[in-house]
């Protein structure tokens, strides 16, 4: 960075400018963990026989420790070549009718709440709401750094049983969605496409979005013939700003599907292949007759369903990262 000439390419300075900034903060975060260790020890050495309150003080910064620990080893899992990056996280909704669009809207709240508590930005690209309530598909930018690294545990599909509000008798209903999750594309990881291969159209976006964008055909929705792949983005007011975005979603999906089709080349790409991946539901959400989340994958659960839904998913996040790098 102290190269004269390294501002000529303001692009390629800003990403290692950004670069430096994550290495600083790494190490910052690293220094300040070991100064809370020496300071249990100091805490330690000064507890005397019946000192309720210091003992209470050290077993809560030890709990803290052991967190901040625990989120350390977490980022060194996630080594890949896409974790870093920023992602794209569609839910779709799943069998359940009106009860399963407002599940799909209620994990869209969950994914927001725990964004949130992560600090990462979020920013809607695609939305179509449901007929009598919820949503139907929701797409979503998630910006932050591991957003794709943490957020791939997340993907499959999610299961929920509850009393439906949709339902006179008060019946239970089960409910399925599914979570897509695909990391945004830096421009040194782009890829080319032939553009034989897409087909484009434009459309009025739906719901909400002022006069603009009611009235104009901004919305973009791009197929990829071999894969049968769609996409499309309608939140930019320009046409062209929604098919550039929406092209960068394509090259995510095909870059993901590739790599769990085993496929040298993006042109080896079939239709075939399209929901390959897609198994039974990950993890389940019980409302009724008690109250449970568990995720079928590492059998971890928690009780506290609440919690979950506003978003406290690190334990499922978090046991998952270390079951896949423990099966490597």
């Amino acid at each position: 960075m102290q190269e004269p000439d390294f501002w000529n390419d303001i692009s390629k300075a800003q990403e290692i400018s950004q670069e430096a900034k994550s290495i600083k903060d790494k190490i910052n975060r690293f220094k300040s963990l070991v100064s809370k260790v020496e300071d249990v020890e100091i805490l330690k050495e000064l507890l005397e026989e019946n000192d309720y309150d210091t003992a209470k003080e050290i077993i809560k910064e030890i709990k803290e420790i052991s967190s901040l620990i625990d989120n350390f080893k977490i980022e060194i899992l996630l080594s890949g070549e896409y974790d870093k990056n920023n992602a794209i996280l569609t839910l779709h909704t799943g069998v359940g009718g009106t009860d399963a669009q407002d599940w799909t809207e209620m994990l869209l709240r969950m994914y927001t709440r725990w964004c949130e508590k992560k600090g990462y930005k979020i920013e809607t690209l695609d939305y179509l709401p449901g007929d009598e309530a919820g949503i139907k598909t929701v797409t979503l930018r998630v910006t932050g750094e591991f957003a794709a690294g943490y957020l791939k545990a997340e993907k499959g599909i999610h299961r929920l049983v509850r009393i439906s509000p949709y339902n006179a008798n008060g019946k239970r209903q089960t409910s399925f969605a599914s979570v897509e999750i695909i990391p945004e594309l830096t421009k040194e990881q782009d890829i080319e496409i032939n553009p034989a291969d897409l087909k484009i159209d434009t459309f009025r976006a739906s719901g909400a979005g002022g006069q603009h964008v009611n009235k104009t055909e901004s919305a973009v929705r791009i197929t990829h013939i071999p894969t049968g792949i769609i996409v499309s983005c309608q939140n930019e007011r320009s046409q062209f700003s929604n098919r550039d975005t929406a092209m960068a979603m394509l090259k995510a999906k095909l870059i993901e599907l590739k790599e769990r089709a085993h496929k040298e080349k993006i042109e080896d790409l079939t239709g075939e292949l399209k929901d390959m991946g897609w198994g039974s539901q990950i993890r389940s959400y019980v409302f009724h007759p008690y109250s449970l989340v568990k995720d079928h994958r590492t059998n971890v659960e928690t009780s506290n369903v609440q919690a979950v839904m506003d978003g406290d998913i690190d334990l499922f996040i978090n046991a998952w990262l270390n079951c896949e790098e423990n099966a490597k």
